[in-house]
């Protein structure tokens, strides 16, 4: 891939066509390649440094460039002179024993799925699936709020509402009117159901999977939190459950 094709991965229509995407950074290239040593296909990436970072090791091959380059590559206004080219995931990794599905429905703020990721990751024993509509993960902005989670949590893009009622044998969603997440059920669940920022997930839909549903009790005049704000919260209490 030249210089030409990988300034055009800032486009989501390019990262589809070519199969890869931008990781920028020391800290996100550090976990890429820790991800690496289990994950062989990750091996395939291509490494782009300044000169500053010509001696930095890695297992990928890499290619030494000038500064103006590296702006022209870089997704941030001031680029820490290293970045990787990867390869997407053909497939997810299959589920395992015990895992929890946390399902977020057109979720539309790179900072918001990427701080959600990075909260998976930290809690382990997750799945994140995202509906048709949602912001797509390997945005630079997502893979940059992620911290490098991206690489650890397994990832479903494009999966409808429709199919969970048959992948699952339980749903769980929030909802104002529910019982609180600290209930004893609320762990029993296969699969957690949060929606837009704005518009959270259609109630006819809801009432069609069956999902049930709780809230997060609080005690201020606000009247709803954050999106990363309540995954971060629901995964905290089915961590506790453990």
């Amino acid at each position: 891939m030249n210089l030409a094709d990988i300034k055009k991965l800032h486009q989501k229509k390019y990262r589809q066509s070519f199969g890869h995407y931008l990781v920028e950074g020391e800290h996100l290239i550090l976990e890429l390649q820790k991800a690496a040593a289990r994950e062989p296909a990750l091996e395939a990436s291509q490494l782009y440094v300044t000169g500053a970072h010509e001696n930095w090791q890695s297992p990928f091959r890499t290619h030494v460039i000038n500064d103006r380059q590296m702006a022209q590559l870089a997704d941030t206004r001031t680029p820490q002179g290293i970045l990787a080219v990867v390869p997407m995931p053909e497939r997810p990794a299959a589920p395992v024993p015990g895992e929890k599905a946390i399902y977020l429905h057109e979720v539309q703020d790179p900072g918001n799925l990427g701080t959600i990721l990075r909260t998976l990751a930290w809690f382990g024993g997750f799945r994140c699936l995202l509906s048709p509509g949602s912001v797509d993960p390997f945005n630079p902005k997502v893979v940059r709020a992620s911290m490098g989670a991206l690489f650890h949590v397994p990832l479903e893009t494009e999966v409808g509402l429709s199919d969970l009622g048959t992948r699952y044998q339980s749903l769980a969603c929030l909802d104002l009117n529910g019982a609180s997440t600290t209930a004893g059920g609320f762990h029993r669940h296969d699969c957690y159901l949060f929606g837009n920022e704005a518009r959270g997930v259609p109630r006819e839909v809801l009432d069609q999977l069956q999902a049930v549903p709780y809230s997060i009790h609080g005690q201020g005049q606000i009247e709803s939190l954050n999106l990363a704000s309540a995954v971060n919260m629901c995964a905290y209490e089915l961590m506790r459950d453990r």
